[in-house]
């Protein structure tokens, strides 16, 4: 068999593998907390799953979805980003729905990247950045998140050629792997940036709602002007436990929604099944600070559980104030790859060595918080119990 040239130096997806690994301990008697994919652990609330069951049984959901999205669910979103962030949407123009926010970064990927052409994409990162830039043929341009620097780019580093070549920048906070957020000065700053170059940013804002102690994260959309070079994904698989639904939305420039990505889509797909757009616009609509709120205190008290362990253990461990995610340093002498075997030799416990998500992830592990409260309570006593020197 022949395989295209687009895959031939595009590994298999992260997860897929890790999934088979722990398949493969598990089948074998380990008792493994698997700690690496972010998979709310969390059910759907009720209300939500209930419409779901009402929409089903209406025949004229039985047929193709609008390719752009119901104008229903595109309102609750224009909707939700008025409360939530004080940004006005017009929801036939900036709103189009998306099959997962997954499908839409790697889409507008598509759209917006040419061979040759540059898109600079953060290191470390959600994978799908890499590779589909990849894929469509571009030169993904490394943007270091380090620890010194909060884990954000510094645009001044990022030569005036390789600016002027790049079409799309990546963006994503509060931010997987790292865990770390920003203010609205940060995006003012992307903006700015994006402006002088004519760059597009797509903003991954998969996260956007699962924050602590007091920390509310900004839109992309709050920044004023050059709202045509900006767009954002919103998901509602992280907060309203729905990954598996595959449910989200893309927001912003009409022209980079309407006029690119759309071209993509409706040649690709057809849409997402109209009675999940109405599960979609129930989320949105009924309580959603309260089923938001609850997430939140969950992951919480399983951050700081984990937190306490890895500080036992002579681990260093920083409380992230989003994702449901901790980007652990590895102790010294070791790299991430051993650290994390080493975390399932001795305690069961399957983590993501840092290195997959980048180069500059190199030096950390990850972990998840979306297994079962009582599985991250018994990690946590496994971690404690065992000692590791500092980096």
């Amino acid at each position: 068999m022949k395989k295209a040239k687009r895959i031939s130096d595009v590994p298999p997806y992260l997860f897929a593998k890790e999934n088979a690994l722990r398949d493969e301990l598990v089948s074998r008697g380990v008792d493994v907390i698997d700690m690496t994919v972010g998979d709310p652990d969390i059910p759907t609330p009720a209300h939500i799953v209930q419409r779901l069951v009402r929409a089903a049984t209406k025949p004229e959901n039985h047929r193709y979805p609008p390719y752009e999205g119901t104008k229903t669910f595109r309102s609750a979103v224009s909707s939700y980003y008025r409360r939530r962030f004080g940004v006005e949407l017009d929801p036939l123009k900036e709103v189009m729905t998306l099959i997962g926010s997954k499908e839409g970064i790697a889409h507008l990927i598509w759209a917006l990247v040419d061979d040759g052409d540059i898109a600079l994409v953060p290191d470390p990162a959600y994978p799908v950045y890499l590779t589909q830039v990849k894929m469509a043929g571009g030169i993904p341009y490394p943007m270091p998140l380090v620890s010194n620097r909060g884990f954000k780019p510094a645009f001044d580093d990022i030569p005036s050629d390789v600016a002027k070549r790049s079409t799309l920048m990546m963006l994503n906070y509060p931010n997987n792997p790292t865990g770390a957020v920003v203010d609205l000065g940060f995006f003012e700053e992307a903006s700015a940036f994006a402006r002088e170059y004519e760059i597009v940013i797509l903003h991954d804002g998969a996260y956007l709602d699962i924050t602590y102690d007091d920390y509310a994260a900004p839109s992309l959309l709050q920044v004023s002007g050059a709202r045509d070079l900006l767009v954002e994904t919103y998901s509602l698989s992280k907060p309203f436990n729905m990954t598996g639904w595959r449910i989200g939305a893309i927001v912003g420039s009409s022209e980079v929604i309407y006029n690119a990505l759309s071209i993509i889509k409706t040649n690709l797909d057809s849409g997402q099944w109209n009675a999940i757009q109405e599960a979609g616009e129930e989320a949105l609509e009924s309580s959603p600070e309260e089923v938001i709120r609850a997430n939140c205190e969950v992951y919480k008290y399983r951050r700081d559980t984990v937190v306490r362990a890895l500080r036992r253990a002579g681990l260093e461990a920083d409380a992230p104030k989003g994702t449901f995610y901790l980007w652990v340093p590895v102790p010294k002498g070791k790299d991430s790859a051993g650290f994390a075997e080493e975390l399932l030799e001795k305690c069961g416990v399957l983590v993501t060595p840092g290195r997959a998500y980048g180069e500059h992830g190199e030096g950390y592990v990850r972990f998840s918080l979306t297994a079962p409260t009582e599985r991250v309570e018994e990690a946590a006593k496994r971690i404690s119990a065992e000692r590791w020197g500092g980096r």
